[in-house]
């Protein structure tokens, strides 16, 4: 064989696309479980960020601190789903009737928390997270974005304290959504919080994605923090003959 034809040349590197490509097949294909474990774990963390909680283990404190895993549709249960089956990006793509959405309800402390994925766009790309409500299903307890590629230093801030620490006792639910509006840096009251300085178009998209995310969970959470009726009894009065 004469390796100095340009027949060979060719075939080596076919052969040798060929090879690699077969390896980093193998290779996707054997840490796939792995990956999507490492993922599953994030999310969780993540979960547990939103309501304040860290741990070395998550998957053990999730276990023990989410009570509920629910999917909503029109404020009602879906029986036999569970939010794991949910694609977040494909249902907010939907009219908010034809949505099922996510719920996670944690107990810690002697406290429930409503726990609700958030998913929306900001400049350069998806942004998303979680928002945490208190037992009344009203008030944010908590807040965790992140993003996949804003501008550091920029719209990427709205993954730091500094933005995410104003949303505990803000209000977005009254007997409607009542929503937090992203200021430019005069935001007072408890349905207001201060935009990203040079981030205007990503803190902007936080509040389309709280206004888009939250609205579908308010009849479920109205519902499930009304009292229930007090029994009453019917007083019989019997005549003696």
């Amino acid at each position: 064989m004469n390796v100095n034809s340009n027949s060979y040349t060719y075939a080596f590197a076919i052969g040798l696309v060929v090879v690699v490509a077969a390896a980093l097949a193998i290779a996707a294909t054997g840490l796939k479980p792995a990956q999507d474990a490492n993922i599953e774990l994030e999310k969780k963390a993540n979960i547990l960020s939103s309501i304040g909680l860290q741990a070395e283990d998550a998957a053990a404190m999730y276990d023990e601190v989410i009570k509920e895993q629910l999917v909503l549709k029109n404020g009602q249960v879906v029986s036999g789903k569970q939010p794991g089956s949910i694609d977040l990006a494909a249902a907010i793509a939907l009219p908010e009737a034809d949505r099922e959405v996510p719920l996670y309800v944690a107990e810690h402390n002697g406290q429930t928390y409503y726990i609700i994925p958030v998913r929306g766009k900001g400049l350069w790309g998806p942004i998303w997270g979680y928002i945490s409500l208190q037992s009344d299903g009203k008030t944010v307890y908590g807040a965790k974005f992140d993003h996949k590629s804003e501008t550091p230093g920029l719209g990427a801030e709205i993954a730091t304290p500094m933005f995410t620490d104003q949303f505990p006792n803000k209000v977005v639910f009254s007997d409607t959504y009542t929503g937090i509006e992203v200021r430019k840096g005069d935001a007072s009251g408890n349905q207001q919080v201060d935009g990203i300085s040079g981030g205007t178009i990503t803190s902007v998209g936080v509040q389309a994605m709280l206004e888009n995310c939250l609205k579908p969970y308010q009849a479920f959470l109205a519902a499930r923090n009304t009292p229930a009726p007090e029994a009453t009894t019917d007083t019989l009065t019997v005549a003696a003959l």
